[in-house]
């Protein structure tokens, strides 16, 4: 009977320490899984912090180019606005360039009329006592001083008087006409009592001129301005007896008045 009272006990320590055993594996098994949940629990909570700081950063990037785009259309309006104001700028300009030109043209035309009138006027006169030329928008009549002068004498002579009275009497009927009296002489020093040098010299003959076109044919005075450039402008060698005898001539340089196209130029200028 002990025998079989140890048996049982034997039995039921087995039994217990089974029970044991088997509590321990699965509370393990339990620690364990809890621990695996905890950890994935952990790196789903990081990849959730992350999934939230890329929407933030996201967000700040979509907040960034909202502001950038408007900023583009500010501009593209602005620029849109200075294109039309330059097309407008540009539309204006080309008008004043085409009114300028058109005066140009017509102030052309009315130098080379002036021209053609004072070619006519002086026809019976030969090219070694005068010439009529054109440049630069002016008519330029060279008169020797065999035509105007005697010799070191700023009295104009009858011939230069009647070659003088057929330019007055076309620039009397061209009122708009700019009047230059220009006296030149050559490289030879003059000083006499009535002339200290070629400058006084030069400048003599010029005002001699334009008392004859003002007193003598009614050129109107405030169209005249007179000059001497003493041996300055030659427009031959003075080295020689005929080049010096070209250099001393006068000069009348007419230019059509260009009030108008020198108001389109100011207007041009201030308008830029």
């Amino acid at each position: 009977m002990k025998t079989t009272i140890t048996k049982i006990m034997s039995i039921c320590l087995m039994a217990f320490l089974l029970t044991s055993c088997v509590s321990k594996k699965r509370y393990v098994f339990q620690r364990d899984k809890a621990t695996l949940a905890e950890k994935d629990n952990m790196a789903l909570n990081g990849r959730i912090s992350r999934l939230g700081d890329t929407v933030n950063m996201l967000h700040g990037k979509l907040n960034s180019l909202s502001s950038a785009n408007a900023n583009a259309e500010n501009e593209l309006y602005k620029t849109n606005s200075e294109l039309n104001m330059t097309k407008d700028q540009i539309d204006a300009q080309r008008k004043r360039i085409q009114r300028m030109q058109s005066f140009i043209d017509q102030q052309q035309k009315a130098t080379a009329d002036l021209k053609k009138k004072i070619s006519d006027a002086l026809v019976g006169f030969n090219s070694s006592e005068l010439t009529v030329t054109m440049k630069n928008g002016k008519v330029y009549i060279s008169m020797q001083e065999s035509l105007l002068f005697p010799s070191g004498s700023a009295v104009v002579n009858p011939k230069g008087k009647s070659a003088l009275s057929k330019v007055a009497a076309v620039l009397n009927n061209n009122s708009d006409v700019n009047i230059d009296i220009e006296g030149h002489t050559d490289s030879i020093a003059i000083h006499t009592k009535t002339y200290a040098d070629n400058w006084a010299l030069s400048t003599a003959r010029a005002t001699s001129i334009a008392h004859v076109l003002i007193d003598d044919y009614k050129v109107t005075p405030a169209k005249l301005i007179a000059s001497g450039r003493s041996s300055y402008m030659p427009i031959a060698s003075n080295s020689t007896p005929d080049g010096r005898a070209q250099n001393r001539r006068t000069e009348i340089i007419l230019e059509p008045k260009l009030d108008e196209l020198m108001d389109l130029m100011n207007n041009s200028t201030a308008g830029n």
